[in-house]
Parts: structure tokens; sequence; C-alpha cells
């Protein structure tokens, strides 16, 4: 069982800070893997994952702005999407479907002695009550390697008391890219819409992937990956406190832009709470955007087709195509922020054409 005592988080306070944040120690390895122990689960049921037998999907979400979730209702007239600036037809549609699939993927290190481990424990076990019953979800913890705790399952409680089980982190590494390249590789074998949702402090301290390695693997997926980092609390009360801070402040301001990069990649959101009370709010809204997102299909004309990534666009518009708005409790017409992939890698163009 994971234990913090008081006199870890002053500790954690100045550990936090002196760090190695947000870039690998070992050189960069184009393409490099870690082993997984286990396997994620086979691909769901065709109830909870219907296929989509268009060649790119793109999975979309709505917020407002105020940041709370705009839900069904929406028909694929409501959509356009670009590829390369060019609009593309939209060839198959899919209303948001009632169950999510969901990797919680912890933060498992000694570092701060175990400070942020049993955080990200804690906070892992909050999200699961905002899930549904139908909601599949998989528990994978990293440190000096990403670890299946629990594969694909529908049961929350047996989650929660891995969670509660989990052992004192044997070591103080944080391999966060290892664990993200692993994990979205894994999930290629799951159809449907899916999701990483990755609570961490942001630090990578000798994963063999580099941050162009998870850039490129977020490419080529269509998984979206949402962040709530553990560590914003400590690093404003260490920023002040820890005397020469100034690189350490950089490298942790450096590891959560490259969360951001990640999430804006993928189509998700971070959050980098300070106060706990945050977390209902955080949660809920990662839990309605998983149930609330339409899935947009379409197939790339050949001369598209050129092995390339590729930049795209999704937009929704209102009745005769006008500015889309949502209306709120107050009344007020509210503009409508589209979350989904920023991008593609398209096939490559096939011999003799």
């Amino acid at each position: 069982m994971l234990a913090l005592t008081r006199h870890a988080v002053p500790m954690a306070l100045g550990l936090l800070l002196a760090c190695p944040g947000g870039q690998s120690q070992s050189g960069a390895v184009a393409g490099a893997r870690v082993r997984i122990q286990r396997g994620l689960a086979a691909p769901l049921p065709p109830q909870a994952a219907p296929a989509d037998h268009s060649p790119f999907s793109a999975d979309v979400a709505l917020t407002d702005e105020d940041g709370n979730v705009v839900g069904a209702g929406l028909t694929r007239g409501n959509f356009r999407l670009s590829d390369n600036g060019q609009a593309q037809p939209i060839t198959s549609f899919a209303p948001p479907s009632a169950s999510a699939t969901v990797v919680l993927l912890l933060e498992n290190s000694g570092m701060a002695y175990n400070y942020f481990a049993y955080r990200a424990a804690a906070w892992g076990s909050t999200f699961l009550g905002h899930l549904a019953p139908d909601d599949y979800v998989a528990l994978v913890t990293y440190d000096l390697k990403p670890n299946v705790r629990v594969d694909f399952t529908r049961n929350k409680a047996q989650v929660r008391d891995q969670l509660q089980a989990l052992p004192a982190p044997p070591f103080r590494e944080a391999n966060l890219f290892d664990a993200l390249v692993e994990t979205l590789d894994r999930l290629e074998k799951v159809r449907g819409k899916k999701a990483i949702v990755l609570i961490t402090t942001g630090f990578n301290t000798f994963s063999a992937a580099n941050f162009d390695n998870v850039r490129q693997r977020l490419r080529e997926t269509d998984t979206t990956v949402f962040v709530v980092g553990t560590a914003e609390a400590e690093y404003l009360a260490a920023e002040s406190r820890v005397a020469s801070s100034a690189g350490s402040s950089m490298s942790y301001l450096h590891a959560k832009n490259q969360l951001s990069t990640f999430v804006k990649m993928s189509g998700g959101i971070a959050w980098f709470p300070r106060f706990p009370g945050e977390l209902p709010d955080i949660f809920r809204t990662i839990a309605a955007m998983l149930r609330s997102q339409y899935r947009l299909g379409f197939s790339p004309p050949d001369a598209m087709c050129d092995g390339q990534y590729h930049k795209l666009k999704v937009s929704v518009v209102g009745p005769e195509g006008k500015a889309f708005t949502v209306i709120d409790s107050k009344g007020r017409h509210r503009t409508v922020a589209v979350h989904a992939r920023e991008g593609y890698v398209a096939r490559r163009p096939t011999p003799g054409r």
C-alpha cells in the first residue's frame, strides 16, 4: 500500500524541482519501445465499439466558452472537415455512444518519496467514480517501465482495489515517453473511440523514446489523450522557496508545455489543478467528453495519399451554415470550441497509380 508521511510533503517541494524534466536523458532512439509486461485487452465487443470502415476518422467533442460539454443532438450536416485545407466529404458519421473506452495511465514513481505516486493513485480512484457502469477501463502504471495492472473491464471496483493495493514504487524513474508510446501501441488493437487519461507530474527521466517519438506516434493514432497534472501546487509553492530554482522551474514549465502539445495533437485537454476542489469538475468534464464524442469518417482521394502528415480541421455550423452557438442557463449565446485530432498520416500511394 502506498503511504504518504507528513515529513514527505516539504521534502517533495524541493525534490520535484530538482528532478530533470521533459527531456530524455538517454539518447534519442527513433521508434524505441519498452515492452509492457502484459498486453491490453483484445478488441472490444462490436456493440461496445462499432467498426468504422472509413480509412480515417476523427473523434470530436464540443465545449462552450465556460468549458461545459455540449452533448448530443447534432447531425452530419453540422460538421465540416478539411484535409490540408481542402474540404472533404464526411463518409461516415457516428453520434455519441453510451460507453467510453479508457486507459487510466498513472505515474507510479518513487520520486519525492512516493508523494506524487500516492497522489496519482488517489486521484485515479476519484476519477473512477465519474465513469458510467458500461464504460470500459484499464489501469496502467509506470516508473522505469509501464505495467498493466488491470486489463479492460467494466468492474470499477476491481480497478479501485488494485489502486489501493499498489506497492511502494521500487524505482525513482518516471519514463513518461516510453509509457505513452507503448500504451498508444497497445490501443491500436482496440476498435472504436478510445482515450488515455494520464495523471502525471509531467517529468520524463530516462525514456528510450523522446519527445519527437511521442509526437510521431500521436500523428499515427486516433486515440484522444487527456492530462491531469499532479505537481502544480508544489511547483508554485517551491518556486519561491527553493534557492536558485530558475533552471528547475523552466524544466517544470517545459514538461507542462510538452503535455499540452500531446493533448492538443490528439484532441484532448490538459488540466493542472492547484487545489483538490478542482478535481470533481475536471473528472466530470473528462467523462462527459468521452461519452459526447462524435466520430467523423472520411476517405481521402488517391491524389492525397502521399504517406505524409496531413493537417485536419473540424468545424461545426448551425442552420444554413451559420455560426453554431449554444444558449447557457442565463440565456446568453455562447460560442463552441471543437476538440479533435490535429492531423493524421495519410496512407502511401498504391503502386502503379
